[in-house]
């Protein structure tokens, strides 16, 4: 039997799910703000050690825990809410060494203009990104190394990282480092060899990218069979003697298409590190759904012993695990089913696949997460663990399986799944108070209702009992290829909406939360629509039939309807209030974009691109302007709420500042909370709590709602 360990949340694992109605009274949004978020799980390859990032209250942390016991120890003692990020958790093969990255914005679309880093505190000293190291002990204080990013330790313990697109090295005691190569192109996606004695990178050349490899100061770099196309993802073979790597045609040809969906084909090549020279092992079709998967980890490439690889592939419609021998010949499906294989990683022998999925053993599965393992050798998948929770984030140990856990209300938290265990244990963690505003929250349940054009839509609706006829609203996320689930989100953005969701269904509002086309978990052409986003917007048809649903429930004042959502949901939103008025009597509006045609075709730096074939350049700028909220918004009467941080590296806060002039120009009555410095996803706790608490008063003036 196996056992489950509970080892990040401590007490918050054994949180009564009923309380005394007067909790109901202080259940305050800063509080719902405040659960505990786990991210980052990562083991050692060699070793049963694990570490993650714990975040409350904004204050982030390194954790560390190894066998047999994994009892969890802080290895990092940050007590701000700095809005300094913690990421790429690195260890040693061993697990003696651990080296992560402070500060950044790894979830954004580009870099600032002159390479600034975040400072949403508004500090007077400019914030640097900068490597770590940690003693997974936690014997000795964790101390700051060198600036740079994306860092890869050796079995032989030497840490190479990127600066300015380029590769250095540094020691680990804290001493300057150096550039370690040059190299014209700019770098990435570093990886050391199994003896630690070679470095394979990607190297980005505009139109085109190679696999390179150092080998040494006095030898120059050797190219993994280069060609004209887009080379990414290296993956070292065991014994050290071969690359694995995907290629995707280079740019060039007549312009594509904008408004049109066109095939994405891709191949996995091999090549010999000695020599260079490589062969394709296996190459997708030319449809649609057979393009490169645009999903967690793009092909999620591993080697499954010496002579198989295993891959990632959307061909028959959903995200599933193959596997192909080396050599080539026919890729062999490991996952059949309607779902999709998400959180991917090897087995420790890497005999097999762990991965979650949304698919399992009770009713709804679709809309949450459960673990699985696959032979690379075939036969059906087992399942690791089932129920009314979420699990994701495998990390492989030798013992078992390290993961992340949720469910509707316990926040999330690591876990591990051991082998042969015959009860399970629940471990004292931090011993932190349980997460008391949970005990408030509503089993959120799963509804569907279909758009005007007969696509099924799936949704989350959060309803308290009593309280009469309530006001009801609609959350749209963000994305768009994202998932709301049942329960709490694996990603810190949605888990935040999460908490808000509820935090309005006890104050007041019903929250339908809408699954609409574009995004994850229903499969290639759900999430891949025509005449979706600038061409066309047809995924607003489900939002807006998602109102019309709303409208119709038990418990719901049909005039008192309103919206809210961020980045991609702000356009969604955006988009409700210009075209139906009628229906969505307020919103709140994060970062959305409000006007394609500002986006599409143009460089980083605004320009379009200057070539003699246009293509349909010029119908496309008419189509996605048609399709903005800009373009209906003299049917715009509905107030507004805008919020935005004004350091926006995903949607440029000028979206925001030229939709709210149009507004004015109009008489249309709307409000704004801007936060300078803040960026998309905001990073401080503080700046979540002020625009929250914001969109809540707002929604609850404007609607009505207790």
């Amino acid at each position: 039997m196996t056992i489950i360990r509970r080892i990040c949340m401590g007490a918050l694992g054994l949180v009564a799910l009923g309380a005394p109605a007067a909790r109901a009274a202080s259940f305050t949004l800063p509080d719902a703000l405040a659960f505990p978020f786990v991210t980052d799980l990562v083991s050692a390859e060699k070793a049963d050690r694990i570490a993650w990032v714990r975040v409350v209250r904004g204050v982030r942390n390194v954790w560390t825990a190894d066998a047999p016991g994994f009892a969890p120890r802080p290895v990092t003692q940050f007590t701000e809410d700095d809005g300094q990020e913690l990421s790429y958790l690195t260890f040693s093969p061993a697990g003696d060494i651990l080296v992560f990255v402070r500060g950044g914005d790894h979830d954004a679309n580009w870099p600032a203009k002159g390479g600034l880093q975040p400072n949403p505190t508004s500090s007077l000293v400019e914030p640097k990104m900068t490597l770590w190291s940690a003693d997974p002990s936690g014997a000795r204080p964790a101390t700051r190394l060198v600036e740079g990013d994306a860092p890869a330790v050796s079995a032989t313990g030497a840490l190479a990282f990127i600066r300015n697109d380029q590769v250095w090295t540094a020691k680990l005691d804290g001493k300057e480092g150096e550039k370690l190569f040059f190299d014209r192109g700019k770098d990435g996606a570093l990886t050391w060899s199994p003896d630690g004695s070679k470095l394979a990178f990607v190297s980005r050349r505009g139109d085109h990218s190679f696999i390179g490899v150092y080998t040494g100061a006095t030898r120059p770099l050797t190219w993994m069979a280069p060609s004209t196309g887009f080379d990414a993802a290296p993956v070292w073979s065991p014994d050290g003697g071969k690359l694995a790597f995907t290629r995707k045609p280079g740019e060039g040809g007549p312009p594509p298409s904008i408004l049109k969906r066109t095939p994405e084909p891709w191949s996995i090549w091999t090549a010999d590190v000695a020599t260079g020279l490589g062969h394709p092992v296996w190459r997708s079709g030319d449809t649609l759904r057979a393009s490169y998967p645009d999903f967690a980890g793009g092909a999620n490439l591993h080697w499954a012993g010496s002579d198989r690889l295993t891959f990632l592939s959307e061909a028959d419609n959903w995200p599933h695990l193959y596997v192909v021998p080396e050599k080539g010949g026919e890729a062999r499906l490991l996952t059949p089913g309607a779902f999709m294989a998400e959180h991917i990683v090897p087995s420790r022998d890497g005999r097999s696949l762990i991965y979650s999925a949304n698919t399992g053993s009770t009713p709804d599965d679709d809309d949450r997460r459960h673990l699985f393992r696959v032979s690379v050798d075939g036969g059906a998948p087992t399942p690791l663990t089932l129920g009314a929770g979420l699990e994701w984030s495998p990390a492989a140990l030798s013992v078992g399986v390290a993961f992340i856990g949720a469910d509707a209300r316990r926040p999330p938290a690591v876990e591990v799944i051991d082998k042969g265990a015959s009860t399970p244990t629940v471990l004292a963690g931090e011993n932190s108070a349980p997460f008391a505003p949970s005990a408030n929250f509503v089993t959120p349940r799963q509804v569907t209702w279909t758009a005007p054009d007969g696509l099924l839509i799936h949704g989350q609706l959060f309803q308290a009992k009593g309280g009469g006829a309530k006001p009801g609203l609609i959350f749209v996320h963000g994305g768009p290829p994202r998932q709301m689930m049942l329960g709490w989100s694996y990603m810190d953005y949605y888990s935040d909406s999460y908490a808000m969701n509820q935090y309005l269904a006890a104050h007041g509002f019903v929250v339908l939360s809408v699954n609409y086309r574009l995004g994850i978990g229903y499969g290639y052409d759900f999430q891949h629509p025509e005449h979706g986003g600038w061409a066309g917007s047809s995924e607003y048809q489900d939002v807006a039939a998602g109102g019309r649903y709303l409208q119709t429930l038990p418990g719901v004042d049909p005039k008192r309807i309103g919206i809210w959502g961020g980045s991609y949901g702000g356009l969604l939103t955006a988009l409700g209030l210009a075209r139906n008025s009628d229906l969505f009597k307020a919103g709140v509006d994060f970062h959305g974009v409000h006007d394609w045609s500002r986006d599409i075709g143009f460089d980083e730096g605004g320009q379009p691109p200057l070539r003699f074939e246009k293509g349909d350049m010029e119908e496309a700028l008419a189509v996605a302007f048609k399709a903005s909220p800009v373009a209906d918004v003299d049917r715009w009467t509905s107030p507004v709420l805008f919020i935005a941080g004004d350091d926006d590296r995903n949607v440029h806060v000028e979206q925001t500042i030229d939709l709210a002039r149009r507004l004015y120009d109009r008489h249309v009555p709307y409000e704004e909370l801007i936060i300078p410095d803040e960026i998309h996803g905001f990073l401080r706790y503080a700046s979540w709590v002020k625009a929250d608490t914001a969109a809540a008063e707002f929604l609850t003036r404007m609607l009505g709602a207790r």
